[in-house]
C-alpha cells in the first residue's frame, strides 16, 4: 500500500524542483547584487520557498493518487445509472467546495481586499467565485448529458460578460479576467475535468474526448461573469450611497 502511494513520486519531486529552482535562483541574483534584504529575511523566504516546494510535491502526488481516480469513480459509478442527471445538482455541490478550498483562488481573493484597502471583502469574492465555478459544473454535466455543442454555452457567455464590462468599473474588469484564470487552478482542473471525463466515458453516444473536455472554458467562463455582477452590485450600491449623501446634504 506504501508503494502505490508514492507511485509516480520521483518524476514530480522532480518536475517541481525543475519549476522552482530557477524562480529561486533569479531571486537569490536579485538578492546579492541589487535587493539586499536583511539576512534574517532572507532566510524567512528561503524557508517559504522550502514549504513551498514541499508542499507541492504532496500536493501534485495526492491529485494523481486521489483526486483524479475518484473524480473519475465518482463520474463513470453515477452516469452508468438510470439517475445519470443526479451529477448535474452533484457537480453543482462539488464545484462549489472544490473551487473554496483552492489556494490561487484565495491567494486572490486576499489580494483584492488588500489592494482595495478592504473595500472589496475576500469572504464575498469568494462566495461569488465559487458559486460561478459550481454553475459552471453543473453546465458541464448538463451538456454532456444532454449533447450539447459547447459553443451554445461560450458565445452567449462571453457576449455577456463584453456587455457588463460597460457597466462596471474597469477596477472590477481586470479582476472578473484574472478571476476566471485562477479558478481553473490544480483542485478545479485536476477533480473536475476528471469527473467530465469519467461521465462522458459510460455515457451512449459520448465521446470523452469531445464531450469529456472543454468545461475548463466554462469553469474560466462563469467566475469572470460572477464577480462582473459582483461590481454591478457595488456600482449600484456605491449610486445608491451617494444619492442618500446628496439628499442629506
Amino acid at each position: 500500500m506504501i508503494q502505490s502511494i508514492f507511485t509516480g513520486f520521483s518524476t514530480i519531486f522532480k518536475d517541481v524542483l525543475l519549476a522552482l529552482l530557477p524562480l529561486f535562483a533569479v531571486f537569490s541574483l536579485f538578492q546579492f547584487f541589487w535587493i539586499k534584504l536583511p539576512k534574517k529575511q532572507y532566510l524567512n523566504i528561503s524557508k517559504g520557498f522550502l514549504f513551498t516546494f514541499f508542499g507541492l510535491v504532496l500536493f501534485l502526488q495526492g491529485v494523481n493518487i486521489g483526486f483524479i481516480p475518484i473524480g473519475e469513480y465518482i463520474g463513470t459509478t453515477i452516469g452508468s445509472t438510470s439517475y445519470s442527471w443526479a451529477l448535474i445538482p452533484i457537480g453543482f455541490v462539488l464545484g462549489f467546495v472544490v473551487t473554496f478550498a483552492e489556494p490561487a483562488v484565495r491567494v486572490l481573493n486576499i489580494e483584492v481586499e488588500k489592494a482595495s484597502s478592504g473595500h472589496i471583502r475576500n469572504e464575498i469574492m469568494l462566495y461569488f467565485l465559487s458559486i460561478g465555478v459550481a454553475i459552471s459544473v453543473a453546465l458541464s454535466m448538463f451538456k454532456i448529458l444532454k449533447g450539447i455543442s459547447l459553443w451554445y454555452f461560450i458565445i452567449p457567455g462571453y457576449i455577456l460578460v463584453f456587455i457588463l464590462t460597460k457597466f462596471v468599473d474597469s477596477t472590477f474588469v481586470g479582476i472578473a479576467f484574472d478571476s476566471g484564470g485562477v479558478a481553473t487552478g490544480p483542485m478545479t482542473v485536476t477533480f473536475i475535468s476528471s469527473l467530465a471525463v469519467g461521465f462522458a466515458s459510460v455515457l451512449e453516444g459520448r465521446n470523452p474526448l469531445v464531450d469529456g473536455f472543454g468545461m475548463i472554458s466554462l469553469v474560466a467562463l462563469t467566475p469572470t461573469l460572477s464577480i462582473l455582477i459582483l461590481g454591478v452590485l457595488y456600482e449600484l450600491k456605491e449610486k445608491r450611497r451617494n444619492e442618500e449623501t446628496n439628499q442629506e446634504s
